[in-house]
């Protein structure tokens, strides 16, 4: 067995799991003390926290006037489910996807919904599809920020302002740590557990103009279940976006987000919490570029996410290995990580290559991603003189 010594330096904080993610700094459960609890969320009293979760929304994230946001059910899955069954079927749709999520929302388009005019605009994990091939004619369904392949789009320039579909950007892991361009994008999905390491089982929905004009003049052929439902005999349901949740939400967790936001707000908002995650992903960014046996899975840096950041193996002995046996060996190395308590969770998602995907978003510290880097390459050494042992 290798003589490479262990890192003096532990992370206070080894949580860098890619959903849910770390709780933000300082947190504990007193945070919750305030949480209305066996109450109505329809009574006074809890209507107005969800209205003021729905306000402080606004504020760190900085959506528009002009756009709507509502808390719906079953997380941001559940957003991006309502909208894709409500909004979709007018005309033609372009699904574009280059990792897990995307890909399965294509699937329930085709096969779920089962529309009839369809195109799929595609790329491998690692790398971004031809964004020119879209057609804004048409309505337009992508991720932001690929969360299993650490793929994102740089920017919205390739939208243009005049386009006459809808776009509708599931932005779960981009939402308070990349430039949402929202005069760009007509629905926007995300939900708590990301980013601000909220709780899970609740998604926010964000329409535009556009999006909301859609609803009220596009009835969709097929029945809608009661928890997809955003209008009301051709109207928007305007209480949803008021904090009339359609089911009952967790008022501990509203607290919770709420603590987040306040947390982010006290920081100085949006822009302190973009540097927080650049800050983060730079400290991998400058590892893997030092290092011999690790790479980045996205190819192209313009388009390295910051927040879920996932690496291959790119050690040739490793290379070598069959896929079952590369999935093993980061599988090993994962394992001795959550062995010594100095990384949780960090493993490749089931879906993509093999390799790490750690979390940069802005709950963790820079000082425990800092610590953590010197472990991967004491993991790597263990995992690479079993390998050469079993040869």
């Amino acid at each position: 067995m290798t003589t490479f010594p262990k890192p003096d330096v532990r992370p206070a904080n080894p949580n860098f799991s890619s959903g849910p993610c770390a709780k933000r700094p300082g947190w504990s459960v007193e945070a919750l003390n305030g949480a209305v609890l066996g109450r109505s969320h329809r009574a006074k009293i809890g209507k107005a926290k969800l209205e003021q979760a729905i306000a402080l929304t606004r504020e760190v994230l900085e959506v528009p006037s002009t756009h709507r946001i509502g808390i719906v059910p079953a997380s941001d899955t559940g957003a991006v489910e309502m909208v894709l069954w409500s909004l979709l079927g007018e005309r033609g749709v372009d699904m574009v996807a280059w990792e897990s999520f995307g890909s399965g929302w294509i699937t329930d388009v085709v096969r779920q919904l089962r529309l009839a005019d369809v195109r799929r605009i595609e790329a491998p994990y690692g790398e971004l599809p031809d964004l020119k091939q879209i057609d804004f004619d048409r309505d337009v369904v992508f991720t932001w920020n690929g969360t299993t392949s650490g793929v994102r789009v740089p920017n919205a320039d390739f939208i243009p302002a005049g386009r006459k579909g809808l776009t509708i950007c599931d932005a779960t892991s981009a939402a308070f740590a990349q430039n949402l361009d929202f005069s760009k994008l007509d629905v926007v999905t995300f939900s708590w557990q990301k980013v601000l390491g909220g709780e899970g089982a609740h998604g926010m929905l964000i329409l535009s103009p556009r999006a909301v004009e859609r609803l009220e003049s596009y009835k969709p052929a097929w029945p809608l279940p009661k928890i997809f439902r955003l209008t009301s005999n051709g109207k928007l349901i305007e209480g949803i976006f008021k904090g009339e949740t359609i089911n009952t939400p967790s008022m501990l967790c509203v607290e919770d987000y709420l603590d987040t936001l306040g947390w982010a707000k006290k920081i100085g908002g949006l822009a302190a919490l973009r540097a927080r995650v650049d800050a983060n992903a730079a400290v991998v960014d400058r590892f893997v570029a030092a290092s011999p046996w690790l790479g980045n899975l996205a190819v192209d840096p313009a388009t390295r996410s910051n927040t879920s950041v996932c690496l291959s193996i790119v050690d040739p002995a490793v290379a070598a290995l069959d896929a079952d046996g590369q999935a093993a060996f980061a599988k090993g190395l994962v394992s001795l990580l959550d062995k010594e308590g100095v990384a949780f969770d960090i493993g490749h998602y089931r879906d993509a290559p093999a390799g790490l995907r750690i979390w940069c978003g802005a709950t963790v510290e820079t000082a425990d991603v800092e610590a953590l880097m010197p472990w991967l390459d004491w993991a790597f050494a263990q995992q690479k003189a079993g390998l050469k042992a079993a040869a």
